[in-house]
């Protein structure tokens, strides 16, 4: 699923990646974790395709196979939106729309027709319990429920990654606790690989396999 070698990334003079190797099998939920300033939310973004490692002899990130560091910025749009969903901790819910439209919106851009995009949506919600929820915008729905309808969004062209950065972060323990159990159920059900970047041990001990980051390496 993921195939990645030899990743740097530098900020300036700082080198923040210091040349990470890491494999991802379809079907995994993988967990990294490390101190803060480690590399963990760099790592994700650049196996995410939002950001582009440093050009070194020996680097390689396949995903499903394809060469991503080879896609121009066009079909690399494309990639993304169809093949890979991103939860992160702060929700990044468009505050002027509702819930059904927060979700639909990657469907939009794919260029999926209203009716079936809103079907599809409606279908997520309900089975994240949110079936009361459609029109309500994010400032009158709760933490776990605007992450809720994150994860929604997430899913809504049945991607084949999802890439999660600190999703409980800002949750209360209840919340947090029922949202790492439903990474598993959607993996269960819809057999999406994820990938999580977390500081909550209960989440990242949970995962099919725990990667560490120290000082911009994978230790393990």
């Amino acid at each position: 699923m993921i195939q990645a070698k030899n990743i740097h990334k530098y900020y300036g003079d700082l080198q923040v990646l210091k040349g990470v190797d890491i494999q991802i099998e379809k079907g995994e939920i993988v967990s990294i974790v490390g101190a803060s300033g480690a590399g963990k939310t760099t790592l994700l973004h650049i196996l995410g395709t939002l950001d582009t490692p440093a050009s070194k002899k020996g680097s390689e990130l396949l995903i499903n196979k394809i060469n991503i560091t080879s896609l121009k910025d066009k079909a690399l749009a494309k990639f993304r939106n169809e093949h890979l969903g991103f939860i992160f901790q702060f929700h990044q819910l468009l505050p002027e729309f509702t819930a059904i439209e927060n979700v639909c919106l990657p469907a939009f851009i794919k260029g999926t027709k209203k009716a079936e995009a809103e079907k599809h949506a409606k279908e997520l919600l309900d089975f994240l319990g949110l079936s009361h929820r459609y029109n309500h915008k994010p400032n009158e729905l709760s933490g776990g429920e605007q992450q809720r309808v994150a994860v929604a969004r997430a899913l809504i062209n049945s991607p084949d990654l999802i890439f999660a950065d600190e999703p409980s972060g800002n949750l209360d323990s209840e919340s947090a606790e029922n949202l790492h159990n439903l990474f598993f159920k959607l993996r269960d059900k819809f057999g999406q690989t994820f990938v999580i970047v977390t500081h909550n041990e209960d989440l990242a001990n949970m995962a099919d396999r725990k990667l560490i980051m120290v000082d911009g390496k994978i230790t393990n």
